[in-house]
């Protein structure tokens, strides 16, 4: 697994009372752990710092989807269930760029 990796997780919801598998973009991977934002298909929800994906082969993604750069979770790799697709370079600059502006790295 390497940055831009589209797999799928068991992601904690927010209250932390439950989870779910569902689709995330790998940001740091370590020894043990991985990082990642979440991805939806609410794209009614989209916020300046997300990131809007267009379905295809490379992605491996069924709808158009959102990457919520503000939710962030650092999981155990044994979370990962499987790789869906890439994101492709430019996709990885816009991300760079959205996680500078959301974590006021300017």
């Amino acid at each position: 697994m390497v940055k831009g990796d589209l797999v799928l997780v068991t992601f904690p919801f927010t209250d932390l009372k439950g989870s779910k598998l569902r689709p995330a973009v790998i940001l740091a991977v370590t020894n043990l752990d991985i990082t990642v934002c979440f991805i939806t298909t609410q794209i009614q929800w989209e916020e300046q710092t997300d990131i809007l994906l267009i379905p295809n082969k490379r992605n491996g993604l069924k709808r158009q989807s959102l990457i919520r750069t503000s939710k962030i979770a650092t999981l155990d790799k044994t979370l990962a269930k499987g790789l869906l697709g890439k994101l492709n370079k430019s996709e990885i600059v816009d991300l760079n760029n959205k996680l500078m502006s959301l974590l006021q790295l300017y």
